[in-house]
């Protein structure tokens, strides 16, 4: 793995029904965790000290929930604020967000689609060009789950590199989110995969979901990871080169073993394809 991507290896989310063990004893099959700022911002007593020494034995990324980048409302500047000063108490280096929207005269409390057109191209990076002034610092936009293309004007795909680009943003990219949409939208995950700009990669979330139909699976972070998304990340793998990768489970949180299971299924993955890079290289020498 690159020693360019601001974490290494293999991370899990961070959630308070398991902090306590973690703050005493970090398992060695974790390279990194993940917070949602809106959820640790100010958060004192017990699990403030708890979450500061984690903070303090391993690195933490940071991966936003309501930012809204994509909606009408204005930026919440002094909330941007308040998340810099959260990166910078923590020395967090990587600040992430959905490429979506998820509030409008009040919170929606869901991530809501941008429309994919040039307008909405030119209008969500320049949130985020501001944003990252802000900060001080690039951000990542992730490509977000969605089951209706409202106003669309063009591929998700050409939304979200125009976006990338127009910004000059970094890319956290979400496996099963690619999967998911591949299945509800019916397009080809790989090729989508594939038209990626790897080289704005920060790190990758992998994660399970709901099979509501046979053509219609909900990104709920709420069940194992399933094989056709193991494979789209060893497809990930051998076309961009490994990178950070992350285990998300927001719902039906199983016991940690369970978690740290899947988080070594993710090194694993991690290795094979660093064996591989290693013996290539090996042999054109």
């Amino acid at each position: 793995m690159s020693e360019n991507y601001p974490v290494q290896g293999a991370g899990l989310g961070l959630r308070r029904a398991f902090i306590g063990s973690l703050a005493d004893d970090i398992p060695s099959e974790v390279d990194f965790m993940e917070v949602a700022p809106e959820n640790w911002i100010d958060v004192g007593g017990q699990l403030g000290r708890q979450f500061q020494k984690i903070s303090e034995q391993i690195p933490i990324v940071c991966h936003g929930l309501s930012l809204n980048i994509g909606g009408q409302a204005p930026l919440d500047e002094a909330f941007i604020r308040r998340v810099k000063q959260f990166l910078e108490l923590h020395n967090i280096p990587v600040y992430s967000e959905h490429l979506s929207y998820c509030a409008d005269d009040g919170h929606l409390y869901d991530l809501m689609p941008i429309p994919f057109t040039e307008e909405a191209v030119h209008y969500v990076a320049e949130r985020i060009m501001r944003t990252q002034d802000i900060i001080g610092q690039r951000m990542a936009m992730e490509n977000a789950s969605y089951y209706a293309a409202v106003g669309k004007e063009m591929e998700e795909i050409e939304f979200v590199n125009a976006v990338l680009d127009k910004a000059d943003c970094l890319f956290h990219i979400d496996i099963n989110n690619i999967y998911v949409n591949s299945i509800n939208h019916c397009y080809d995950a790989e090729a989508f995969l594939k038209a990626l700009p790897g080289d704005r990669i920060v790190y990758a979330h992998i994660a399970g979901h709901y099979v509501e139909e046979e053509d219609l699976r909900v990104d709920t972070h709420g069940a194992d990871v399933i094989d056709p998304v193991w494979n789209l990340l060893d497809v990930a793998y051998e076309h961009f080169g490994v990178f950070p990768t992350l285990l998300e489970r927001d719902f039906n949180i199983p016991p940690l073993d369970t978690l740290l299971k899947e988080v070594e299924m993710i090194r694993q993955y991690q290795i094979k394809h660093e064996n591989n890079e290693q013996s290539i290289k090996q042999q054109q020498s």
